[in-house]
């Protein structure tokens, strides 16, 4: 997986293009890869990526933070735009790269109201799937994130963090596999019906197929080639 951590996407991708060295090794290897991103350089690769999903070894999310870029803006200043998100879903599903969109996070009193219209964005561009994520603020997000909302929503922020801790056991962080994307609670439950739906209405009968596994082979080109 790319971006298990970090977006691959990022804007030093444009100069170093590791993520496409990555990709190139993953097509002459013949080795199944997923990519999450949030970034519309993604279409950079195309060509690399229709080679992969011939052989049924590339799958891509796409990450929906908002439905507008007014909420976007706040969120994510430096982040590709929502229209080019989607544009990037539309660019990969026309050539039937499997995508898959991401809804994350979901913050309640935010962005926790425009789930429905996130999920019907990324059908109508081509997502074949979609998934949501709940909000936690684990380590050193927690104090960012507070500030975040003192600068941006000071006149919600002791409700919103409140809603937060309701999703995880009364505090902000949350560890526990199995709860921590979801959450539980009240709040929890009520994005889980508006996501279910959602997914009913516009992605009832889809899903991202299976990556090939069985097509692993060493490739004849070097390491170093691949980075010269």
């Amino acid at each position: 997986m790319l971006s298990g951590n970090t977006d691959c996407y990022q804007p030093a991708e444009k100069k170093y293009r590791l993520t496409r060295s990555i990709l190139a090794l993953m097509r002459d290897w013949r080795h199944p890869v997923t990519i999450i991103t949030k970034n519309a350089l993604i279409k950079r690769d195309l060509d690399l990526l229709e080679e992969l999903n011939a052989l049924d070894l590339v799958r891509v999310a796409i990450s929906l933070t908002a439905a507008t870029d007014e909420t976007r803006r706040l969120m994510e200043p430096r982040a590709s735009t929502i229209p080019t998100r989607l544009d990037a879903i539309r660019a990969l599903s026309e050539r039937k790269i499997p995508v898959h969109a991401m809804l994350a996070p979901i913050i309640p009193s935010i962005n926790d109201h425009e789930v429905f219209d996130r999920v019907r964005l990324a059908a109508e561009a081509g997502a074949v799937s979609a998934s949501w994520q709940i909000v936690r603020l684990n380590a050193e997000v927690g104090p960012v994130f507070e500030a975040w909302l003192e600068d941006h929503y000071p006149d919600r922020r002791e409700r919103v963090l409140n809603q937060i801790r309701s999703c995880h056991g009364g505090s902000l962080s949350d560890s526990r596999f199995g709860t921590r994307m979801r959450g539980e609670g009240q709040t929890a439950e009520l994005i889980r019906q508006q996501f279910q739906l959602a997914r009913s209405r516009y992605l009832p009968k889809t899903e991202l197929p299976p990556l090939r596994t069985d097509l692993f082979r060493p490739s004849r080109t070097g390491m170093r080639e691949l980075f010269e």
